[in-house]
């Protein structure tokens, strides 16, 4: 369960967030959405601790990954290499708690989750953009986190690239692996300015604007969502 109660904060005069209060149950995916400026990047920084709320209360679980918008990767490494590197570094809950018994098996058991095994020895340089997101992703899945935060994950894609994201975000949330697999299924959080992607992927949608939620509802209820983020994001 993630708990936000009355979260602000400002940078100087600018306040980036409002008096920010939702509550999202384990298990659950939730589309953000917001035009550029909204206070998306900000809540989600908050969420993953990087920065602190100047007012409020934030509870969410001790595993989180998170998929920053620019991929941050070592690409002179090769995938398994890097991955390896990673979980060495974030080794706090690598190994443990996932029922897996060495950081080669976690890193092993991420790439064949993601659709990297083909590309396991070749060095991240050597990938195209989509198959470098799919790096990201293991890299936010390591320590099986209980909530992924994914900030526009399929940004600068090629159309088929960008199908294979989403295949692959969906398989996050209902993932062909056996019953026995000690990956878990996390609640995720995907940032995007794509419609299309909320109504595929996710359960519930919440729109931010000038810091402020202005709509929270089950993706299940709504009938237009352009309409709906038009009527709930323009200016008066």
């Amino acid at each position: 369960m993630i708990q936000i109660s009355h979260i602000s904060k400002s940078f100087g005069a600018q306040r980036v967030l409002n008096d920010v209060s939702l509550d999202i149950p384990a298990g659950q995916v939730v589309g953000l959405l917001g035009p550029n400026g909204a206070g998306k990047s900000t809540l989600m920084k908050i969420l993953i601790g990087l920065w602190r709320a100047d007012e409020g209360t934030v509870s969410v679980p001790e595993r989180i990954g998170y998929l920053p918008e620019n991929n941050p990767l070592y690409e002179e490494m090769y995938v398994s290499e890097y991955l390896q590197f990673m979980a060495n570094l974030s080794a706090k809950r690598s190994v443990s708690d996932n029922g897996l018994s060495s950081v080669r098996e976690t890193v092993s058991a991420l790439i064949e989750r993601v659709g990297l095994t083909p590309e396991r020895h070749k060095h991240i340089r050597e990938l195209s953009k989509g198959y470098r997101q799919r790096v990201g992703l293991a890299q936010a899945l390591l320590g099986n986190p209980e909530l992924l935060i994914l900030d526009e994950p399929t940004t600068g894609l090629d159309p088929n690239q960008l199908v294979e994201i989403r295949t692959l975000i969906r398989s996050l949330i209902n993932p062909p692996l056996s019953e026995a697999s000690p990956l878990i299924n996390p609640s995720i959080i995907l940032s995007t300015h794509i419609m299309q992607e909320v109504r595929e992927m996710c359960d519930r949608v919440i729109i931010l604007d000038h810091g402020v939620i202005k709509a929270d509802q089950p993706i299940d209820e709504i009938t237009d969502l352009e309409q709906l983020f038009h009527d709930k994001t323009r200016n008066p």
